[in-house]
């Protein structure tokens, strides 16, 4: 007898173990889907992990029901991956099964009502809704619940259900529904009786008396010749006909319509329009060349090689070259960005060279998108693929290349739900079940990356020259005390030199980018008279004013609720805004500057799917002169016409208490500043703080990334944190903060005696609740050796288990995060 080890879709703390019927030895394999009945009646789509012939002591195995694939859906090497992702990141191979597969390859089951015939066709002893759902059951003899709630027009059905099952006029059955259906189109094709030029000639003639078949002709013989596909509904899009028209001339044997399968993930063509051709023909400078050789040299000794490169050094182009490298060897190459917003720019310059071999994955696509591209890199179909964090859960063939863009960004850590995976450290693992190459790159590394490739793990390589020859920015510091704060045309988060250097930008037919990291109109509103704040119900936050919807937003739980007309604590009507967002911004830059067109980028203004790629290309094209945004505008875009960019409050961003903050402050304020003055003439960065004299400052000044690194190194060594430790964060979570509060003073003195001084904690975070669960945080810092760390994790598991074993917090959730960020 065979067994089979299968990863459940479920936070299973072990994988379970399954019969292998006879009939299907020899079909299955490692990475293909089986469905399996878990629980009572429920039935899942697993995937197969192992098979072998050990039966497990501890319970008896039911058998799988039936094989879902014929080929395995992921490769071998992904499930080690999946197996190591569960270990180090302390989740379960479940939670990183169903963050990896799109949604429509996780099947669940779906309830069937099966009509029941030994019931009869009476139905007089039911209720009016029991006898539609049973009469519509006698007709088409079962029923899903999604039905059953259209007959009778409303959502809860479940006690209705139950009503019928118990009469016995139905069963209820559990199948597995296959969500993915591949995309059909009619696909018009010319007729075989047409296919010689003389013939073709003589059915011109034939339809020149009919102009629309005429035109729709016309129409078809351009597109095959510039799409080589042609669909019918491009075809009557371009001839501006109906489908008559095309069936018409299907009639008459001209044309020949078929039905057939296409992708919904269209190829992406080479010779875009528009396209700079300084990307199609470029040469390396000398600094370039010089770095892509030493690239090589290290690619031989280290798999992970540091790109330390200034903004605008032309980073880009030396990962342009490496793929290529990899691509002439016949591998696959992966580029990874923080944001979806970057893969907008960077494919148009990638497609020109890589054109149908190029893919995109990132959250934006829908399911059935996703599936399919999937299946393109599992075959080798796609041999560049460019996405966001979770691209790197996608099962590559043969992958020879990681290239992981602007590394220090902390998107690139995964944070609700599990798996809480940091892109980068998972990528150098999976690289590594390839033999393939990891090259990251940024202008200012984290501090861990540079401290391990100045520690000789990493390859280090540096460009420290613009391309071009084009100085770096030049930075001006804006004291924001001097600024007077009564009543002002201008509103006062403008200062009198920033509105100044706007105008003059505009004047000279420049670009300007202001940022603000806060989204909204005002972060809270405040009540004059009392001092009153609006705060979520669900979450212990303020709310921001959202005017485009005249609401009050939580930007943690989602929530919104109706602006008040009045206090409710004093009853007055003096409420006032406090501070100020980007959409806030927006409005008021329109009225200072009303001959300016000015746009917004921010998690409110690109929730489409193709917003990120409209706004990006309007910016580019000039037709936008000011651009307002969050950290979407800091990451590694490349704008030709920027000259000025405006940072305005930088205290902000240096209060927030975080032993990163200085880190994050650096490197935002160096990335935003890097937008400025890439092309033409040199650029000028205007910082508004009112601590002037704060140190980090001073080596954004400076552009002074070693003298930063060699400060903050100082100060992590004193207090031992990254890169001298590492950290993993325990959340405590609970609906009474006096069961939170407990549950996580427990754990802290369980496992003081093990990590004595290195144990912060618990203590309330900066939110201490959300989504109405109360939450605590124990910081555990661990020495960076690998067999204590997973000792360490192993004990920490085991007083986690404990703490819930016990019948007064059962209900209570413990989350670990692995290098949490």
């Amino acid at each position: 007898m065979k067994y089979a080890d299968v990863i459940l879709p479920l936070a299973l703390p072990r994988n379970y173990t399954y019969s292998i019927p006879g009939e299907m030895e020899n079909m299955i394999a490692p990475g293909c889907r089986v469905a399996v009945q878990f629980g009572k009646n429920k039935k899942y789509a697993a995937v197969v992990k192992s098979i072998h012939e050990n039966a497990p002591a501890s319970y008896k195995t039911k058998p799988l029901l039936y094989l879902l694939d014929k080929e395995p859906i992921v490769h071998p090497k992904q499930l080690i991956f999946w197996e190591w992702i569960a270990d180090y990141y302390m989740c379960t191979e479940g939670d990183v099964m169903h963050a990896a597969l799109p949604a429509h390859l996780k099947l669940t089951s779906e309830t069937l009502l099966i009509y029941n015939p030994e019931y009869g066709d009476d139905f007089s002893a039911l209720n009016e809704e029991e006898y539609l759902v049973a009469e519509a059951l006698h007709i088409r003899k079962e029923l899903s619940i999604d039905e059953v709630q259209q007959i009778i027009d409303r959502i809860r059905i479940y006690s209705l259900v139950k009503q019928l099952l118990d009469k016995k006029v139905c069963y209820a059955y559990e199948d597995l529904k296959e969500a993915y259906r591949p995309k059909k189109e009619n696909i018009i094709t010319l007729h075989p009786r047409c296919e010689d030029e003389a013939t073709l000639a003589s059915v011109f003639e034939e339809v020149k008396h009919a102009p629309k078949q005429l035109e729709a002709l016309l129409a078809f013989i351009h597109l095959k010749r510039t799409e080589g596909i042609v669909m019918q509904t491009a075809l009557q899009k371009k001839a501006g006909v109906s489908a008559g028209v095309v069936k018409a001339l299907a009639d008459r044997s001209i044309l020949v319509i078929q039905k057939q399968i296409v992708d919904r993930v269209p190829s992406l063509k080479n010779g875009n329009a528009g396209m700079n051709e300084s990307y199609k023909t470029f040469k390396f400078s000398e600094e370039q060349q010089k770095a892509a050789d030493q690239i090589h040299a290290l690619f031989k000794e280290k798999q992970t090689v540091l790109l330390h490169g200034v903004t605008s050094s032309g980073k880009t182009l030396l990962y342009i070259k490496l793929i290529e490298e990899h691509l002439s060897q016949g591998k696959q190459s992966l580029y990874l960005l923080p944001e979806i917003a970057l893969t907008a720019q960077i494919i148009r310059r990638l497609q020109e060279y890589f054109g149908d071999q190029i893919g995109i994955y990132h959250s934006r696509f829908n399911n059935n998108e996703r599936v399919e591209i999937w299946n393109k890199v599992k075959s080798g179909e796609y041999k560049v693929v460019l996405g966001a964090r979770s691209a790197l859960l996608l099962p590559f063939k043969n992958l020879g290349l990681i290239i992981l863009d602007e590394e220090h960004d902390a998107s690139y850590k995964q944070q609700d739900p599990a798996p809480r995976y940091h892109a980068r450290d998972a990528a150098i693992y999976y690289a590594q079940l390839f033999g393939a190459n990891v090259l990251l790159g940024s202008a200012t590394p984290s501090l861990e990356s540079y401290y391990n490739a100045k520690a000789g793990k990493y390859g280090l390589v540096q460009l420290s020259e613009r391309f071009g020859g084009m100085e770096m920015p030049e930075i001006e510091i804006v004291n924001m005390k001097s600024v007077p704060h009564r009543k002002q045309p201008a509103p006062s988060y403008l200062s009198p030199p920033l509105r100044e250097s706007i105008q003059r930008s505009l004047d000279a037919g420049r670009q300007t980018i202001l940022f603000q990291n806060r989204r909204g109109y005002a972060p809270m509103i405040v009540c004059a008279v009392c001092g009153w704040i609006p705060h979520c119900k669900n979450c212990d936050v303020s709310l921001t004013y959202h005017k485009y919807h005249h609401k009050l937003h939580c930007h943690y739980c989602g929530q919104q609720y109706s602006v008040p007309a009045e206090c409710p604590a004093c009853g007055s009507n003096q409420l006032i805004n406090r501070s100020f967002g980007t959409e806030r911004i927006e409005d008021d830059l329109t009225t200072l500057f009303p001959k300016a067109r000015v746009a917004r980028m921010d998690l409110d203004s690109v929730r489409n799917k193709d917003a990120h790629y409209k706004l990006i290309r309007l910016f580019e094209e000039k037709r936008i002169d000011i651009l307002v945004g969050t950290q979407m505008v800091v990451k590694g875009l490349d704008f030709d016409h920027v000259k000025l960019v405006g940072i305005l409050s930088a205290d902000t961003l240096l209060s927030y208490p975080d032993f990163r903050v200085h880190e994050r402050a650096y490197q935002l304020m160096e990335q935003v500043s890097g937008r400025a003055g890439r092309r033409d003439e040199r650029g000028v960065v205007m910082i508004q703080a009112v601590n002037v004299n704060h140190p980090v400052l001073n080596y954004v000044i400076q552009h002074d990334y070693t003298g930063f690194y060699a400060a903050e190194l100082a100060e992590r060594e004193r207090f031992f944190y990254p890169p001298y430790s590492r950290l993993i964060k325990l959340i405590i979570k609970h609906r009474k903060i006096e069961i939170a509060t407990q549950a996580a003073k427990l754990l802290g003195n369980e496992l003081r005696p093990v990590f004595g001084d290195t144990i912060l904690g618990p203590s309330v975070p900066p939110v201490g609740r959300v989504r109405n669960y109360y939450l605590m945080d124990i910081l555990v810092k661990i020495p960076r050796n690998h067999r204590k760390l997973n000792n360490f994790k192993k004990i920490i598991r085991d007083k986690i288990n404990l703490i819930l074993s016990r019948s007064d917090f059962r209900s209570v959730v413990i989350i670990p995060d692995v290098d949490c960020v």
